[in-house]
């Protein structure tokens, strides 16, 4: 009930915004990829990365995290075709090192795509993409948002980095300025690697040889008019990646689109004047989680829904534009990864989450993000019944903690 109220919220408040000012296209990508827009060279490398150090307020200990480094390398073939694609390695070791010390990272492909330009305002990719759903999937350079962290509901509902193998076409209406669509088809997901407290973020296939014949479909509208951001998009996908016997055999429909999974989010961005705005409301909806469980006993929720809401302001704008800013900003988060458990299911109450962030982002030029957050996280009591085999030194769980950050980041 209370994300249907943000999302109408979210809704009435861009339609009336919409309605009163003039349409203009503002498009922008994440990428990287303007490198091969704004540039004549053919080949074009770049990347970004992000460092960490973050202190746990009640458990008295802190990390320290090369969290990721990733390095794009693009290619203009012609004005028809380039390619895109990017590297990333996370925690920055990954083996066993010279010193003798284990790797806790992983190096991936985060994309690796060909887009072909259909004409000026259409185009189409094909290989490992990133659908548009949310906001930080699709532009996720860490000087792009605010705060150490990604917001938490971009990470534990609608998962960021979400990339897998298929086609995808871009596009605007031509007769409303502003208005753009996006329609991708990609394997679906896993649903043996969801979980109660990591949602659907583990049944990620990731480019990843698949099994099975599930496929998932992601749409979206998006909507620049005036100062505004708006898109809706929505995605439907079989979680089924098993070949058909197997699935017979845990009695789990298979198909394109067996036990499926739908999720649909809203989102508005307002940028003035130094001041920023964002707000998104998501929700999740597992509709054979029973099945799931009694195939996997991972505790597959039917239901999950949040939203968050940030205000920021950059003090420096009204002398440098942008070209130089520190924001301050604040950010409430409401995230349900278990609003509705199936009989066969655990509930926990610990998978209620508010988060209450604050803090500042420091650009001394273009590029370069200089961070600093205080993160409160409020849940509900952790459910003694999901541990298994009980630790006799079990790690206290906090319902109430706090986290300071800081934190380095660029893109070039």
């Amino acid at each position: 009930m209370q994300l249907k109220k943000f999302t109408l919220v979210i809704f009435l408040f861009s339609a009336f915004y919409v309605s009163k000012v003039s349409a203009q296209v503002l498009t922008q990508e994440d990428s990287l990829s303007a490198g091969l827009i704004n540039k004549q060279q053919a080949t074009v490398i770049s990347g970004y990365g992000e460092a960490k150090y973050g202190i746990d307020t009640k458990r008295k200990s802190a990390e320290a995290s090369l969290k990721r480094v990733v390095l794009f390398l693009g290619h203009k073939f012609n004005n028809k075709i380039s390619l895109f694609t990017e590297l990333e390695v996370e925690d920055a070791l990954v083996s066993q090192s010279g010193e003798g010390v284990a790797g806790k990272g992983g190096v991936s492909l985060e994309q690796a795509f060909l887009k072909f330009n259909l004409n000026p305002n259409t185009y189409l990719v094909a290989g490992l993409i990133v659908p548009r759903i949310g906001i930080i999937n699709e532009n996720h350079l860490p000087t792009t948002f605010n705060g150490v962290d990604r917001p938490f509901l971009e990470e534990q509902l609608i998962p960021s980095t979400w990339r897998e193998v298929g086609v995808g076409l871009y596009g605007q209406f031509t007769q409303i300025p502003g208005l753009n669509y996006s329609l991708a088809v990609t394997n679906g997901l896993n649903s043996e690697g969801f979980s109660s407290d990591g949602g659907i973020t583990g049944g990620r296939q990731l480019g990843q040889a698949s099994n099975g014949m599930n496929l998932g479909v992601t749409g979206a509208l998006l909507y620049y008019v005036g100062d505004f951001r708006i898109q809706a998009s929505g995605y439907i996908g079989g979680s089924t990646a098993k070949e058909q016997r197997v699935a017979d055999s845990l009695q789990l429909n298979s198909g394109p689109f067996g036990n499926p999974v739908s999720l649909g989010e809203m989102n508005v961005q307002y940028n003035k004047s130094g001041f920023a705005v964002r707000a998104l409301g998501t929700i999740i909806n597992i509709k054979n989680a029973s099945a799931i469980n009694r195939a996997f006993a991972n505790n597959t929720p039917e239901q999950m829904y949040g939203g968050y809401g940030e205000l920021a302001y950059d003090l420096l704008y009204p002398t440098h534009k942008g070209e130089k800013a520190f924001v301050i900003f604040g950010r409430y988060e409401y995230i349900n990864l278990s609003a509705k458990v199936p009989s066969n299911g655990l509930q926990n109450n610990a998978n209620e989450k508010q988060y209450i962030v604050g803090g500042f982002t420091y650009k001394p030029i273009r590029g370069i993000a200089i961070k600093a957050d205080y993160v409160r996280r409020i849940t509900g009591e952790f459910n003694q019944a999901l541990i298994v085999t009980p630790f006799p030194q079990q790690i206290p769980y906090f319902k109430n903690n706090g986290f300071v950050n800081l934190g380095v980041a660029y893109n070039f």
